[in-house]
């Protein structure tokens, strides 16, 4: 079978390109790509080339797929997994194969280090390792969207767990955030930002009595909080506040007041900005957890952090990124309970538009870029949908069902377009 899929063979050396997948061998599974969601993280590897450990160093002989937030249909499932999955399953994969012996796994990645197997294709080829360690995922719900942003969520709820806290004369530490505590996420209205302060309104388990989401960029945070409303939030038992610190004289004395100066038990950090991360160790309280969430590209990058207070009063850091198969599991358990990631999406794009938008991530404005992998399509702002529907009937229809899901994407958006694109 052909493939149309963006390839990288080296530093800022995407391609899209036509080739034939090889036949599956009994322990693979034949798949079709739908959607992809753009992340940053395949700008790094787009820009690092074989310096980064996901990338092989022979990548520009064995180019591999690029793109690791996807989802789409099983056409065909070798023997060995027949039992488990069947043609026509919906799926979302986990990309981080972690093995027993340690995560080694992180050398081998969809989307990173394999020639026939990443998100940015129209079909694909699952190698059996995948299914091995549990990685791909039914998918049940509604739409592909969804599935394909259940990987970004996943790793906002690996870092919530990965949080922890300690109790006075123990040596066991308590993971996950603090109940009814106080939580402050910074830099919080991009992409990943979004997915954290949604996931924190629709848990059931356990949430913050006050969450703080601060930013520098009023317009990104009135978007914020048009969406994950305070009066939402009130309805979940959580004090939300949306604060643009860039208008404080005094930011870290301003936040603290918010908390009664007692300072934020759990803060998340999602910009590598020194000022950023020297800020949220300042906020914090007795036995405060900062994660530190955000990758930085710089190998060098540091930033000054309060060590009598490590001492003192117990604080302590924490850094994560990716989520693990059962962070994945919940991402798709609670999408079908009710949270829908559509906030996050702010542009939608074709297979054509990939490559030119990974290698210049960071200089497009808004939140998740939303590749449909078999319809070629510019990357669009949703926002300038009504615009373009003026001269175009299907930016014209798109507008209107956006328009009818308060501005955002939606399952019926995403099957008009399926349905009604080239």
């Amino acid at each position: 079978m052909k493939t149309r899929a963006v390839r990288l063979y080296g530093k800022k050396d995407l391609r899209l390109e036509e080739f034939d997948l090889p036949p599956i061998k009994e322990n693979e599974i034949l798949a079709k790509v739908v959607t992809d969601s753009l992340c940053m993280s395949s700008y790094k590897a787009s820009s690092q080339g074989t310096d980064h450990k996901r990338i092989p160093d022979d990548v520009a002989e064995n180019p591999i797929i690029i793109g690791h937030e996807f989802a789409g249909e099983l056409l065909e499932v070798g023997s060995k997994w027949a039992h488990k999955f069947k043609a026509g399953d919906k799926f979302s994969i986990q990309p981080a194969l972690y093995y027993e012996n340690g995560p080694v796994g992180i050398l081998s990645a969809p989307g990173y280090s394999y020639k026939y197997v990443g998100g940015d294709a129209t079909y694909v080829v699952i190698p059996d390792e995948v299914m091995e360690r549990d990685c791909l995922l039914k998918f049940r719900g509604e739409g592909y969207y969804p599935a394909s942003l259940a990987e970004p969520l996943s790793c906002v709820i690996g870092a919530m767990h990965a949080n922890y806290h300690t109790t006075p004369g123990s040596y066991k530490h308590k993971m996950e955030i603090v109940d009814g505590g106080k939580m402050a996420i910074l830099a919080g209205v991009g992409p990943m930002g979004l997915a954290a302060i949604n996931y924190v309104l629709h848990r059931e388990d356990r949430k913050p009595s006050l969450l703080v989401v601060t930013d520098v960029d009023q317009a990104r945070l009135d978007r914020a909080a048009s969406i994950y409303t305070v009066e939402f939030a009130e309805s979940r038992g959580i004090d939300l506040h949306y604060i643009n610190t860039g208008a404080m004289e005094d930011p870290v004395k301003e936040l603290k007041t918010l908390t009664g100066d007692s300072g934020y038990d759990d803060v998340f950090v999602f910009a590598p900005v020194r000022p950023v991360v020297e800020q949220g160790d300042a906020i914090l309280g007795f036995d405060g957890c900062l994660n530190f969430f955000a990758g930085p590209s710089d190998p060098n990058f540091s930033a000054m952090f309060n060590f009598y207070n490590v001492h003192y009063a117990y604080t302590h850091i924490v850094g994560t990124s990716g989520g693990n198969n059962d962070d994945m599991v919940e991402a798709l358990d609670i999408m079908s309970k009710g949270l829908d990631p559509a906030g996050l999406i702010t542009h939608i794009g074709g297979l054509n538009a990939v490559a030119d938008a990974t290698n210049n991530l960071p200089h497009i404005p808004g939140g998740k870029k939303l590749i449909y992998t078999h319809i070629d399509m510019p990357l669009t702002p949703i926002s300038d949908f009504e615009k373009l529907g003026e001269t175009n009937e299907l930016f014209r229809e798109l507008a209107v069902i956006c328009s009818r899901h308060k501005g955002l994407w939606s399952v019926e958006a995403e099957a008009y377009l399926l349905a009604n694109s080239k």
